[in-house]
């Protein structure tokens, strides 16, 4: 699976180069199921020492999208047949139109909103409620919290968030809203069955009778390469290394991301140069290839970005 000297390197700017592999496998487009759309761009409130594209306060490198590119790739999707909708940042709700957004989206499918529940006041967190059930398709809630205590949280995602999430999530709660807690294994045992079952009832603890969580594990680009550890050259994808039936099991065969300028395969490439595959959705609906180093994870651990 290693081959170090063929692999050549991509320069970043303002990013640390990027490996690819020189015979990365193949995916077909099966159906363009799900489309994710980066409505913040890189723009967030907060700055989590894990995060894979470095969004934060200053990140500018992708803008926000307008609501004329958000409906004209609504448009886009629907003549695709898109089944399902995600909104990414940055964090969503820093968008001025954000509800417009979520309407305009609802209209036509099902919507999940990646957050990490800080801006949802209880105004807002009762809006979310009204929508959740009046809407003609499903609207779903994932709200990021790497610890069920402040120790493990906070030194990943600032001091004082875990308190400022924890109340975004009991706001959700009691408007009836149950939204999936993603929990980002940032530390050595969070991935096993004692944690994850100990993670389960905090969570009930919060109001939440029916815990809903989804564990990932790290991807090693952006401030997660400064906190832990970048990929290493062997760390990379080659043909044939696809198991049977693997291929049509990842995202990637049936999802791409529209970020303000333009599309790429997935969440984890739109700061990598040569991920973008054009600039509306038609161009990218042609195979890619997993050359880079984020799909190793992906192959390796199973991991879908789907709720």
């Amino acid at each position: 699976m290693s081959r170090p000297e063929s692999s050549r390197i991509l320069p970043m700017s303002n990013h640390p180069p990027v490996l690819t592999s020189p015979d990365p496998p193949e995916l077909d487009m099966d159906a363009l199921d799900t489309l994710w759309l980066q409505v913040t761009g890189t723009l967030c409130n907060i700055a989590c020492l894990h995060c894979f594209i470095t969004c934060g306060p200053k990140n500018h490198q992708h803008e926000m999208m307008t609501v004329e590119q958000v409906c004209n790739t609504l448009i886009e999707a629907q003549q695709q047949g898109v089944r399902e909708y995600y909104f990414t940042g940055g964090e969503p709700f820093l968008h001025p139109n954000i509800r417009a957004l979520i309407l305009m989206t609802l209209a036509q499918g099902p919507l999940s909103i990646l957050t990490n529940g800080i801006l949802i006041d209880d105004e807002m967190a009762a809006w979310l409620g009204d929508v959740f059930r009046d809407a003609p398709y499903s609207l779903d809630l994932r709200v990021s919290l790497d610890g069920y205590t402040a120790e493990d949280n906070d030194p990943i995602r600032g001091n004082g968030t875990f308190e400022r999430i924890i109340a975004g999530i009991k706001r959700l709660a009691s408007h009836g809203v149950n939204p999936v807690i993603t929990v980002t294994e940032v530390r050595p045992g969070m991935g096993q069955a004692h944690e994850r079952a100990t993670f389960i009832n905090f969570v009930r603890s919060l109001g939440i009778d029916k815990p809903r969580l989804k564990f990932l594990v790290p991807f090693l680009i952006g401030r997660e390469e400064r906190r832990t550890r970048g990929y290493t050259e062997n760390e990379l994808l080659h043909e044939g290394d696809l198991q049977p039936g693997e291929a049509q099991k990842l995202q990637c065969s049936s999802c791409r991301i529209v970020t303000d300028d333009g599309v790429y395969p997935c969440p984890l490439l739109i700061n990598t140069p040569g991920a973008k595959m054009g600039t509306s959705l038609r161009d990218g609906l042609q195979p890619i290839k997993l050359a880079w180093q984020p799909c190793y994870t992906c192959h390796v651990y199973g991991v879908t970005c789907r709720t």
